[in-house]
């Protein structure tokens, strides 16, 4: 290609190459200061005698959080809706870090059902549980009803694990000083709570929603955190980062193809991210620690609207009509 007689072909792949080798130092940069400012967990407290349980644990940072458990010696139930690739990571973990004491078993958060007959199986067959990860979460593309009629993104993050937490906590209690740690995320700052909506019936974008159930993961963990004072009972959050998971795979087209591609240049790794989770399951140092909110490994502060005490108790209401508790249910 000819312009003035000057042939820019040269030119223009010049360009190119100078732009892509550009972009792959800022890959590199940013990969970099995620290393280097990416909170670790580098105590060596083990965690034998103790029984884990892990919410959507068959892939990202749940994975990777059952590897660091089971390399401590914890006694760690994956709590998955898709047992086969739960059964794979299971096996992987297992022979790596030689921990054969980890369990598959079915849950769905999204489905009430699923969830009581998940925790009866619990309740007869575990003498103590010691630490509940509420890992799992999901960004759903559609806005979908449940057979509950709850929204999908909303029920498995939210609902879900509001019921779970009650149906377990008694549990919890008789195996205190025991842990409840939620992984919420610094994104729920781009979004309120809207107490009149918090089961969305419509929305201009499904994935949007997420955002607010992680909101309401917050809201949940510090009304759970007051009401459990007393007990032995630790409840806290933490924002794992932004993560290169499985959860932007649900991100629709076409705005996933620029969100995947910053994801892996940029995100961090599922083994960066769950390193906060690890550290509030077992450091010594928190066992007497609730109601807080961890990032990197360290405490922050959260936003004066998600911290509101009369927001936390409305959406602990409200939820406790949608998941539907029964009066012989346990109360927190």
């Amino acid at each position: 290609m000819y312009v003035y007689g000057i042939d820019i072909c040269p030119i223009i792949k010049a360009l190119i190459a100078l732009a892509l080798v550009g972009f792959l130092t800022v890959v590199a940069l940013v990969k970099f200061y995620n290393v280097v400012t990416c909170g670790y967990f580098k105590s060596r407290v083990k965690m034998d005698g103790k029984t884990v349980i892990v919410t959507g644990a068959s892939g990202g940072i749940g994975k990777e959080t059952v590897r660091e458990l089971a390399k401590r010696g914890a006694r760690v139930i994956l709590a998955c809706r898709n047992l086969d690739k739960a059964q794979k990571v299971r096996d992987e973990i297992a022979e790596e870090t030689k921990n054969e004491s980890l369990i598959v078993k079915k849950l769905d958060l999204s489905s009430l059902k699923s969830v009581r007959e998940f925790a009866e199986d619990i309740l007869q067959s575990e003498q103590r549980l010691d630490v509940l990860i509420h890992n799992a979460g999901t960004a759903e593309k559609k806005l979908i009803k449940t057979e509950d009629g709850l929204e999908l993104t909303m029920a498995t993050n939210h609902f879900g694990p509001f019921l779970l937490t009650h149906l377990l906590i008694d549990l919890l209690k008789r195996s205190a000083p025991a842990r409840i740690v939620v992984v919420a995320s610094s994104l729920y700052q781009l979004t309120s709570l809207d107490l009149n909506n918090i089961n969305p019936s419509s929305s201009w974008f499904p994935p949007w929603i997420y955002y607010p159930s992680k909101y309401a993961n917050i809201c949940f963990t510090l009304e759970l955190a007051r009401r459990l004072e007393g007990t032995g009972v630790t409840a806290n959050c933490l924002h794992p980062g932004l993560i290169d998971s499985g959860i932007w795979r649900n991100v629709p087209v076409p705005l996933n193809w620029p969100t995947n591609l910053i994801a892996k240049c940029f995100f961090k790794t599922p083994q960066q991210g769950c390193q906060t989770t690890v550290m509030l399951a077992c450091s010594d140092e928190l066992k007497e620690v609730t109601g807080k909110y961890f990032m990197d490994c360290k405490e922050h502060t959260l936003n004066r609207g998600v911290s509101d005490v009369s927001k936390a108790k409305k959406l602990w209401e409200l939820s406790e009509e949608l998941v539907k508790l029964k009066p012989t249910d346990p109360k927190i």
